[in-house]
């Protein structure tokens, strides 16, 4: 929970309260300033495999403790950027690789290791934190750039990454029960499902068997679910970057529109939480298509923010919605195919979601350089939200003979 939330807070959150400042400062577009953000995740996601590889020769610990080394003298140098090619450099490649080998694959791999029957809720809590981060931070960022300028801001932050990512989670950090002399869930036995009685009270599927990297990428579940974390990260790496400026061209102010993203993640924690409850009595398709359309409908309500009331409406709709599948995706992925191979399959699979929603940050911005306005991108991302509540129906468990 200390790495995923400094990550999210300090970085992946962060990065769009500061937009606004940076373009006025040096005159950068708000599409050239959204490169440094799309890189960052490209990154991130295309260097997935290699982390999953890594993760499981070196384990989860040792890939946070370094990734998170190198993500906050990329904070660092952000404090003291002068030309457009720095953010590129300090964000987008060295957040990335912070971003790649402390973030979503490493510490979903340590839950899915200590977790089987209550892993949704492991999981709920996990990413709670990242909401918690989300919903501190980009109000505590906007005050302290008020008060100290957006540079110290930056180097302030490096300071508390390096506190809360490496210092504190690096110690506390172990990677399997195994090595501990455990085992999931803190059964007695070695087999994961020795307790038949409460996995059929839970109603909700668990493989019995784990699958390797080629046999889960010819399943059709294993692509609906690329397909929806791809959409899922599409409309939020696009929200998360230009909300701010989107409302502050409403004439909202710089705190207010801070405050709304803090809102919008700070709901998420109790999607999150909920989606963790949820998930241990109800398959996680039927409860994507709920979180899915409220995502959908929160943006409905963005593109009529022009009431205070919507801009709410819009923060908890999204959140929730967000946060409930942010935990469902790889609860799931973990139910389907099992946890030996969980980091090697997610780390393969990593680069096609990357590379489908890493576009939409420049996509906005580019559009918005084009029409001044959000409306298209914002549109085009509650379509395909819409679309996903359908197609997640079709998610089935995979089964050995399907080719």
């Amino acid at each position: 929970m200390l790495a995923y939330g400094s990550i999210c807070g300090n970085i992946t959150y962060a990065f769009g309260v500061f937009l606004p400042s940076m373009s006025e400062t040096f005159g950068w577009s708000r599409s050239a300033l959204s490169g440094p953000f799309t890189l960052f995740l490209v990154i991130g996601g295309l260097l997935g495999p290699l982390a999953g590889f890594t993760i499981a020769r070196f384990g989860a610990r040792k890939n946070i403790f370094a990734g998170n080394i190198i993500a906050a003298l990329g904070l660092l140098g952000m404090s003291q950027v002068r030309e457009l090619w720095q953010v590129y450099l300090f964000f987008g490649m060295m957040g990335g690789l912070g971003l790649a080998f402390s973030e979503f694959l490493p510490v979903t791999t340590i839950i899915n290791h200590w977790f089987i029957r209550r892993r949704s809720l492991a999981l709920g809590l996990l990413f709670a934190s990242g909401g918690m981060g989300g919903f501190l931070m980009p109000t505590l960022i906007s005050l302290m750039m008020t008060g100290l300028g957006w540079r110290w801001t930056w180097a302030c932050l490096a300071g508390l990454h390096l506190l809360l990512g490496v210092m504190l989670a690096g110690f506390f950090i172990r990677d399997t029960p195994e090595a501990e002399g455990q085992v999931p869930d803190g059964q007695a036995s070695h087999d994961p499902l020795d307790e038949p009685q409460s996995i059929l009270k839970d109603r909700v599927y668990h493989t019995r068997e784990d699958w390797s990297v080629r046999d889960a990428l010819r399943t059709p579940a294993l692509w609906i679910l690329l397909i929806l974390f791809s959409v899922l990260l599409f409309t939020h790496n696009m929200l998360t970057t230009h909300q701010v400026a989107y409302l502050r061209d409403l004439q909202y102010s710089p705190v207010l529109s801070a405050t709304a993203l803090g809102l919008m993640l700070g709901m998420s924690i109790l999607g999150r939480l909920l989606s963790g409850i949820l998930g241990m009595h109800f398959e996680g398709r039927y409860l994507a298509a709920v979180f899915l359309a409220c995502m959908g409908l929160g943006i409905v309500s963005l593109m009529n923010a022009r009431e205070i009331f919507f801009v709410y409406l819009y923060s908890s709709l999204t959140g929730i919605g967000f946060g409930g599948m942010i935990v469902l995706l790889p609860h799931v992925m973990g139910a389907y195919f099992g946890r030996t191979h969980f980091s090697r399959i997610v780390g393969w699979t990593t680069p096609v979601v990357t590379m489908a929603s890493a576009v939409s940050p420049m996509f906005a911005g580019f559009l918005f350089d084009m029409t001044g306005s959000y409306f298209v991108p914002f549109t085009i991302a509650t379509a395909l939200l819409f679309a996903c509540c359908i197609l997640v129906l079709m998610a089935r468990p995979p089964l050995r003979d399907e080719p």
